[in-house]
């Protein structure tokens, strides 16, 4: 096997448990979906386990990627990159980039609505960045409760209770940047009136 199939084939594993965390998914609700067991899948992403068309079929199926982006098979001669929009919670997710583990790159939409969502905060391992494209962004965090209008930026560690919405019911559009296991995008916004409290690392 030649180096440059055994480097896609080790970075399967971290873009599997990349992917799993970011659709919220347990290793359960992924064993019981698709018949392979707990253990196989967690020594798949661990890397333990060499990934086989067996098992990476069920999972892109579960998923709804192609098999090709699963595994992170360069497309040769094209240097497009083809989006593929996420729903999750009424909002839209589009990832901006391709590589396992590290910081990943999200436009985030958030649709307009006749009456703004009430906050249902969550929790999650990872640290946040984000900007405000357009629109007027409804930040809970913890027990703050913020506004932040087009040109703002917070960043946030998100094992701290929190919830992304509309301020006013109309449209929002972010960028996100998003660290699993803590890993923080060392970008920081410009100064921040104190009325707003907008979160800062």
């Amino acid at each position: 096997m030649d180096r440059g199939t055994e480097d896609v084939l080790d970075a399967v594993g971290p873009r599997l448990r990349a992917l799993r965390r970011e659709r919220g998914i347990t290793l359960a609700d992924l064993a019981a979906a698709t018949g392979v067991s707990e253990s196989t899948l967690s020594r798949l992403e661990s890397g333990q386990r060499r990934a086989s068309l067996e098992l990476l079929l069920p999972l892109a199926r579960i998923y709804d990627v192609p098999l090709d982006d699963l595994v992170g098979a360069p497309r040769t001669g094209d240097p497009r990159i083809h989006l593929k929009p996420i729903e999750r919670f009424g909002m839209v997710f589009l990832p901006l980039s391709r590589r396992p583990g590290g910081v990943h790159a999200f436009k985030m939409i958030i649709p307009a609505r006749p009456q703004p969502l009430e906050p249902t905060p969550q929790t999650h391992e990872g640290h946040e960045w984000l900007y405000v494209l357009s629109g007027r962004l409804r930040l809970v965090l913890g027990e703050r409760d913020m506004t932040l209008p087009a040109g703002e930026a917070a960043e946030f560690d998100t094992a701290m209770p929190h919830w992304l919405g509309s301020a006013d019911g109309g449209a929002v559009e972010l960028l996100i940047l998003f660290g699993l296991q803590g890993v923080r995008a060392h970008v920081r916004a410009g100064p921040h009136r104190a009325s707003d409290g907008a979160a800062g690392g």
